[in-house]
């Protein structure tokens, strides 16, 4: 039997999570049997095994860094963002109110109600056209708050070729 985690909450149904350290997390309703759900788990474990092996491909592929690199990173990060920002902005017609460096691993940047641009330092990591693909991804943010048609016709009719420059990241 494999092991897990087992989190247990009023929630109604059974979940399996693989987290980005390799741990089989499982999410169940307060009460359901204890055979129930290792039986859900027995289940699924050709996903699961798909799931830790992706995983591992990934840590393999982007080991933690150590606390020199990242700051390494992150003074990159702030030589380089702020001119694409501002470049970006002005090219597309928006002010942001800021810019940020944050050492976030879930995602590359994000654009907050009050119009503050948030970036990761691991985007460093990543060639000039993937990084410009998520500075005009999160400054069509100020215009659109969501990620609705009208988002993605201003993100293309800025960067006609943000399909492949994201698939950079991936």
């Amino acid at each position: 039997m494999r092991e897990f985690t087992l989190i247990r909450s009023r929630r109604r149904t059974l979940a399996l999570q693989v987290t980005r350290e390799g741990q089989v997390v499982v999410r169940a309703p307060i009460y359901a049997p204890r055979d129930d759900i290792q039986r859900f788990v027995a289940e699924h474990d050709a996903w699961i095994t798909a799931q830790l092996a992706r995983q591992s491909q990934r840590l393999a592929e982007h080991p933690p860094l150590s606390r020199e690199e990242q700051e390494a990173l992150r003074q990159k990060a702030r030589e380089v963002l702020p001119p694409l920002v501002q470049l970006w902005a002005q090219r597309m017609g928006v002010t942001p109110t800021g810019v940020k460096i944050t050492s976030a691993q879930t995602r590359f940047g994000s654009c907050s109600g009050k119009n503050s641009l948030c970036f990761s330092l691991h985007l460093m990591e990543y060639p000039r056209e993937a990084i410009e693909a998520v500075v005009v991804h999160e400054l069509a943010h100020i215009r659109h708050k969501n990620h609705g048609p009208d988002f993605y016709a201003l993100v293309r009719r800025t960067l006609p070729d943000y399909d492949a420059r994201i698939k950079l990241l991936k």
